[in-house]
């Protein structure tokens, strides 16, 4: 199957026109009619692809390409800090709503005591040591993996 035909199959198998995957790839209609008619996609626009069909990058580009492997690593490594900042923000919005309540609760149970303020302290304490985990030590942790790993694996 040549990459032309690559392209359209799965659009195709998916029931979906050029219109759609453009709007889903975030490309024009355009492109992905250049694409279809045989010109030569960019590693951007292949990512785009390889993503909306949910498929690897060396999947599209064919067997001969260099390079995909790590671009599928990169989007991969890029899905999976995407995931972890998207806990981080939930867990942010949830310590917004559950220490209101605690607040809320405090005032009406308790009022001469501020017991919720320790609860929200701790909790902030806590999501500031996230935050700065998944935004300042990322870098530094992944790197501190991979020298591990290459370690054990030596021995």
């Amino acid at each position: 199957m040549s990459d032309t035909n690559k392209f359209r199959s799965l659009r195709l198998a998916r029931a979906w026109s050029q219109e759609q995957l453009a709007e889903l790839s975030g490309m024009s209609v355009r492109t992905v009619q250049r694409i279809e008619n045989g010109d030569q996609p960019s590693l951007e626009t292949l990512s785009a692809l390889a993503a909306v069909f949910e498929v690897s990058v060396a999947h599209l580009s064919g067997p001969n390409a260099l390079g995909d492997d790590a671009l599928d690593q990169k989007i991969a490594e890029a899905k999976s800090k995407i995931a972890e900042e998207g806990r981080f923000y939930r867990s942010v919005i949830t310590a917004i709503v559950v220490c209101a309540l605690l607040l809320v609760l405090n005032h009406f149970t308790a009022p001469a005591s501020v017991w919720s303020l320790w609860v929200a302290g701790i909790w902030c304490a806590l999501l500031v040591i996230s935050g700065m985990r998944t935004f300042v030590f990322r870098g530094l942790i992944s790197r501190w993996q991979w020298k591990r790993l290459r370690q054990m694996l030596r021995r």
